[in-house]
């Protein structure tokens, strides 16, 4: 008998792989209860996206419950008539609106990633895994809880052509040509925040690498980036899908 190999088509796969994000996260807790968002386009050449439908925990986020909403806030689509948060609409559409090289923005409240926003120096290129961020991270002022529309505007300004962004006294940001790069851009930058915690609480004098050297280190990254683009297998990414698969096959229906 012969068996359907067929691709999934492009919307299947991004519900799949945004079902994913949700559900990496929360196994990797970095999750907030039902708050903090991950959104990817639907489709490449459309404008509104999927997002989580309000009141889920990420451990409960499917390919089939993720809500679709475009620019304006009107939800498109809505399987469990759930609605989404106001919150999470306001921050992310602003940056699917101003980025169409965007296709994820992956947003967390960790308790590594809001204490480094806390801090007036923000993230410091200590370690293999900062230095990715070196000169590559944008600062946003906290406005209080994201639910005015008109902080889009200063939000996408000082995100720029920037991937990562910490929210002061909020949390962390990042952006993604894919979700599994806006994923693993995530997680790189947790425990960069861990580190530097571990490193701080020590009370051991801390050493700092030279910064041609973290920029250096954060051209290597960009390099690799650039060899491994979106045209190829994510082979990382492939094996974060292979762990869920094991352990929350559900994620997929």
């Amino acid at each position: 008998m012969a068996t359907d190999t067929a691709k999934p088509s492009a919307v299947t796969e991004a519900r799949r792989d945004l079902a994913a994000a949700y559900r990496l996260i929360a196994h990797f807790g970095l999750d907030d209860s039902i708050y903090t968002h991950i959104s990817a386009r639907a489709e490449a050449d459309r404008e509104d996206f999927l997002i989580n439908p309000y009141g889920y925990r990420f451990e409960e986020v499917t390919a089939g419950n993720l809500v679709t909403v475009d620019l304006d806030g009107k939800v498109v689509d809505d399987p469990e008539g759930a609605g989404i948060n106001k919150a999470g609409f306001t921050i992310h559409s602003a940056i699917h609106a101003a980025r169409p090289d965007v296709h994820c923005v992956l947003h967390t409240h960790s308790v590594a990633g809001v204490a480094i926003s806390c801090l007036e120096e923000g993230l410091l290129p200590l370690n293999q895994w900062a230095m990715e961020f070196h000169g590559r991270t944008a600062y946003h002022d906290y406005e209080g809880i994201a639910l005015d529309l008109d902080e889009r505007e200063r939000l996408v300004a000082d995100l720029g052509d920037k991937s990562v962004m910490v929210l002061r006294n909020h949390g962390m940001l990042v952006c993604g040509r894919t979700v599994g790069e806006a994923f693993k851009r995530m997680h790189n930058l947790e425990r960069s925040c861990q580190a530097q915690l571990a490193v701080m609480a020590s009370g051991m004098k801390i050493r700092h690498p030279d910064p041609a050297l973290a920029e250096y280190t954060a051209q290597q990254y960009e390099k690799w980036d650039a060899d491994h683009d979106t045209g190829q297998r994510d082979t990382e990414w492939e094996a974060y899908l292979r762990l869920l698969k094991r352990i929350q096959p559900d994620f997929e229906g």
